[in-house]
């Protein structure tokens, strides 16, 4: 069986940046499922397609035209109808959009096997928030990475002052804080974590530090070493 690291966790709590840097140090692949839900969200906004509904949104997602590039610096970059999303994929206005079509069980069960057949070997990491509950109940590991919704809501603040977006630091907390609440009470996967998964708190740490935590679990549980 091929072996998956599920690191699942709150908008914000690092898990993208550590699950991608987690899988460049094994020399595994990487599945972003946030971004699979912000491409679609993105998708319906340029369609012209309520967010809240239900069933466009699920016909828009059979037929989603989505790709993963890796690109000359060595990140990802996503393109939706072969349209490069660039930074607009990071946006609160498509971080939104996402939250609401992920709350559709019809959308999320047409994506759910195209999650899935991006367990390939040596080994995924995938990221979310329910790969651990539902895309992957037989991971070998299962990490909920958290953290604080005032720790989350500042480095979404400087992440998007880096991009130059705008927003307001209680703006965003308001909004993580409302994105928690609607993503923990859908009634089809709600974020949570799995019985047997390794919490992990990252309000206090390092980008760094939470990464060498996951590698240490990795050896452990799964008895991989890092190949750089």
């Amino acid at each position: 069986m091929i072996p998956v690291v599920a690191i699942d966790g709150p908008s914000g709590s690092g898990k993208g940046a550590v699950g991608f840097a987690v899988a460049r140090r094994l020399g595994w692949h990487y599945l972003d499922s946030g971004a699979v839900y912000r491409a679609l969200g993105f998708a319906a906004l340029r369609a012209g397609i309520d967010p809240d509904s239900e069933g466009a949104v699920a016909e828009l997602a059979k037929t989603l035209n989505l790709q993963f590039v890796e690109d000359l610096s060595g990140g990802m970059r996503v393109l939706v109808n072969k349209e490069d999303c660039g930074l607009a994929l990071r946006s609160e206005q498509v971080a939104a959009a996402a939250s609401r079509v992920a709350a559709h069980p019809a959308a999320r069960a047409a994506l759910l096997e195209r999650q899935r057949a991006a367990r390939c070997a040596p080994g995924l990491i995938a990221d979310g928030r329910d790969m651990g509950t539902v895309v992957f109940p037989d991971a070998a590991l299962k990490i909920f990475l958290t953290a604080s919704a005032e720790v989350r809501a500042a480095r979404r603040y400087r992440q998007l002052k880096e991009t130059g977006f705008g927003g307001t630091l209680p703006q965003l907390l308001a909004e993580i804080q409302e994105r928690d609440e609607r993503d923990s009470r859908r009634a089809v996967a709600p974020l949570k974590a799995a019985g047997d998964a390794v919490v992990l708190d990252s309000s206090t740490l390092t980008l760094t530090e939470v990464i060498e935590q996951v590698l240490a679990l990795v050896h452990s549980r799964v008895g991989v070493v890092p190949s750089v």
